[in-house]
């Protein structure tokens, strides 16, 4: 997942983002209305953590114009606002999901994975391609019927991977969306994750390096024109 975080009290907001990317969801902030619908412009972001309270746009309107501009974005508003009215008014925004302060990291951390497996119209919650069964909610993949253990960001990467179905997705699409905004362009994190998810997928190989444009998922017994995927990411 990739979330943002547009809240105004920064010890809260970088709490919040410490907290979500020690679960393995890559967070960017904004402080402001109008930061938040600058990132939204620019950013692709599975979920918005939405104070409503924020100086510049207010929240309700950064909610309105969510909706309005049919972003592909789940809304969870979290604010001290808390009394019935306030929860209404917040769902007929386009809220998808309401929290309200104090509250716990647990807590916020399962409502975004449960706003997060709410699947696109015609997508499966559960994901399947090449020998591969993964289920986001329950953070599981399967090899041919074998548990295979995975790392948050190993689970991160292989999640977008099966989601392009065999389609390549440079490694910069890869930092973007695993990583966040502060990810070095320059790092080569994505090549040693790759690597290891290789190895812990184990053999045959299925994640398939294209040389100079990215990775993709091969299906060891059905694509024949595969390179030779075995050895190190490159």
């Amino acid at each position: 997942m990739r979330v943002l975080i547009v809240e105004d009290e920064p010890y809260l907001a970088e709490a919040i983002r410490d907290g979500l990317r020690l679960e393995a969801i890559a967070a960017d902030l904004a402080a402001d209305g109008g930061a938040a619908l600058e990132s939204l412009a620019v950013n692709e972001y599975d979920a918005v953590v939405l104070d409503r309270d924020i100086p510049v746009v207010h929240g309700d309107e950064v909610a309105r114009r969510i909706v309005e501009q049919q972003l592909p974005v789940r809304i969870l508003m979290l604010t001290a606002a808390d009394s019935l009215n306030a929860k209404v008014t917040g769902f007929e925004l386009g809220a998808d999901d309401y929290v309200t302060k104090p509250f716990e990291m647990r807590e916020l951390v399962m409502r975004l994975r449960a706003l997060a497996r709410r699947p696109a119209e015609g997508a499966p919650p559960v994901l399947e391609f090449a020998g591969l069964r993964l289920d986001p909610f329950r953070r599981e993949v399967y090899r041919d019927d074998r548990y295979v253990a995975l790392t948050r960001k190993q689970f991160s990467v292989l999640h977008l991977l099966i989601q392009a179905r065999g389609g390549v997705v440079s490694a910069e699409t890869l930092l973007e969306r695993a990583w966040d905004e502060n990810a070095d362009p320059f790092t080569n994190a994505v090549r040693i994750t790759i690597s290891s998810l290789r190895k812990r997928l184990g053999d045959p190989a299925v994640v398939q390096t294209v040389a100079g444009v990215g990775y993709r998922l091969a299906d060891p017994d059905r694509d024949p024109d595969r390179d030779d995927a075995s050895g190190a990411a490159r």
